[in-house]
């Protein structure tokens, strides 16, 4: 009869135990010593150079902002913000549902979770393209609610500035700032396909700063854009990697009611990005990460009756959880 000692057992146990990917609730966890929830807040007022005309009309083709962001309320008044306005009448009103959304997203995550620690994450449109003193005072705001360690800025590479970076070094000092940037794709062919109005140089040029002010980036892919293959999209994200960047977002790309992408989608000219597609390039991507760049997020989507196709994209953890398993197989655990 054959016997394993305990050493071989525990040698055993090791070889086969998956390798753990560092998202971004291990890396809080490591850091802080306790988990940190992002708190996602929607700024009345706040727009986009690519939907206001400056660098191009109508937003990028897949565009519907609501469906990616949960506290997106109704903007009245019509006011919009933009670098070049003199005033912001509506600050006031913005520090208020800045207050209140924070407020009721604690309340709740504190009830469920017992959370103590928060990073505010200025989610919808760009949050860098307003008057530098709208931002001053809304990320000062936000830093003043008791438990919050940082911030995480959503924005664009071409709305931002030297002097927004200045700040942000000053806020970075005392706190945790990250600045994530939509990226989605380094093959300008793409990008003026979607209609995005900015250019991979941008890219390039404001991450590079960013990270040499030694502030945090997050970088946002979209797998399945029109036109792209998985050997484009890896290409995309090994760039991106190049780029030093602290953290990854993958999303893939979906059709929802009211936006140009629709029109493709009805005409037959784009046909979205398969399942299993997404998961294997997602998986290929998280291979190849280095041990010091954390997962944010690994799909996305939408459960009503704006979501046109495809239809997998309905259910978002039903995705992670066959992405957690397709990663198992490679040896990883998500």
């Amino acid at each position: 009869m054959v016997t394993i000692s305990l050493q071989n057992k525990a040698n055993l146990k090791n070889k086969y135990k998956n390798k753990e990917v560092l998202t971004i609730g291990r890396y809080f966890r490591k850091k802080f010593g306790e988990t940190v929830y992002k708190v996602p807040i929607s700024i009345s007022g706040f727009t986009c150079p690519n939907i206001d005309g400056t660098v191009a009309k109508g937003g990028c083709t897949f565009c519907e902002n609501d469906s990616f962001s949960p506290n997106l309320q109704e903007r009245k008044p019509t006011f919009k913000l933009n670098p070049r306005v003199n005033e912001n009448p509506f600050l006031d009103k913005q520090l208020q549902q800045l207050q209140m959304q924070f407020e009721a997203t604690r309340e709740r995550l504190e009830n469920k979770f017992g959370t103590k620690k928060y990073i505010v994450y200025f989610q919808s449109f760009t949050n860098t393209y307003a008057p530098l003193e709208t931002l001053k005072a809304l990320y000062t705001k936000a830093l003043s609610f008791d438990n919050v360690i940082g911030l995480s800025i959503g924005t664009r590479t071409d709305c931002m500035t030297d002097e927004i970076l200045d700040f942000l070094v000053e806020l970075n000092k005392e706190k945790e700032i990250w600045v994530e940037y939509g990226i989605q794709s380094f093959y300008d062919n793409t990008l003026e396909k979607i209609n995005r109005g900015d250019d991979a140089n941008s890219m390039r040029k404001w991450i590079k700063k960013t990270k040499d002010r030694q502030l945090k980036v997050c970088g946002h892919l979209i797998y399945g854009l029109p036109g792209e293959n998985q050997e484009m999209m890896l290409d995309s994200f090994n760039k991106t990697l190049e780029l030093n960047v602290d953290s990854i977002k993958f999303h893939p790309l979906y059709v929802v009611k009211n936006t140009l992408l629709t029109r493709d989608y009805k005409k037959g000219h784009f046909t979205p990005i398969t399942e299993e597609l997404y998961i294997d390039t997602v998986v290929k991507s998280i291979k190849k990460l280095p041990t010091n760049v954390s997962v944010q997020r690994v799909t996305a989507g939408i459960d009503d009756s704006t979501l046109l196709s495809p239809q997998w994209c309905r259910n978002k953890h039903q995705q992670i959880e066959k992405i957690k398993k397709a990663l198992i197989k490679e040896g990883l655990k998500y």
